[in-house]
């Protein structure tokens, strides 16, 4: 069993390694906003009321955030360990992850923090801005962004440092170099894949 979180900021390509150390481990990537895509898509009771916040440009408050990925963990494909991106962000969502793993007498394993330097960070976040047609993501949107991640994500990464789980790699480079620094790291502290 593998249970996994992986943080990092935007940009530091925490979505692609994601997919890639879930098919390393197998086990499932679960990102609360494909989590937050399917309940909305399948009309679920949790779907419709973080939709109702979503259509009016609100954050989804932790508790309902907190439920989502309460109900995603308690699914079969995640019984024998996962990788959470994207969540928690928040002390209170750290505090819900606890009590949530140790209702099954579960731990994390590893906190995989991609660090990336900020000026190369804006250059991808500019150039996928670019590739998407995303008007709205001018230089200075992303390094608020970046700012916002700074003071939202420290507090959580001393947390996990504290309890001994941070494991830091370089994000930047070759997808495929990444991938490789991740899976060597974790080997180090003994989590190997399947």
């Amino acid at each position: 069993m593998t249970r996994l979180l992986l943080i990092g900021t935007p940009g530091a390509g925490k979505g692609t390694q994601a997919q890639r150390l879930s098919e390393t481990f197998g086990i499932p990537a679960i990102s609360t906003g494909d989590i937050f895509r399917h309940n909305v898509k399948n009309e679920t009771e949790l779907g419709k009321l973080a939709k109702a916040y979503m259509d009016r440009g609100e954050y989804v408050p932790d508790s309902l955030t907190n439920d989502l990925v309460r109900d995603r963990l308690s699914q079969a494909d995640a019984a024998d360990g996962f990788l959470l991106d994207g969540y928690p962000r928040t002390a209170d969502q750290v505090a819900e992850l606890d009590d949530i793993l140790a209702e099954k007498s579960q731990h994390l394993d590893a906190v995989v923090m991609l660090s990336a330097d900020v000026d190369e960070v804006v250059r991808r976040l500019l150039n996928r801005a670019i590739e998407q047609g995303r008007a709205d993501d001018t230089e200075d949107v992303i390094r608020h962004r970046l700012e916002v991640y700074e003071e939202q994500t420290a507090p959580l990464i001393s947390v996990y440092a504290a309890r001994d789980l941070v494991i830091t790699v370089d994000g930047l480079g070759e997808v495929s170099d990444v991938t490789a620094r991740i899976v060597d790291a974790l080997s180090k502290r003994g989590i190997s894949k399947n």
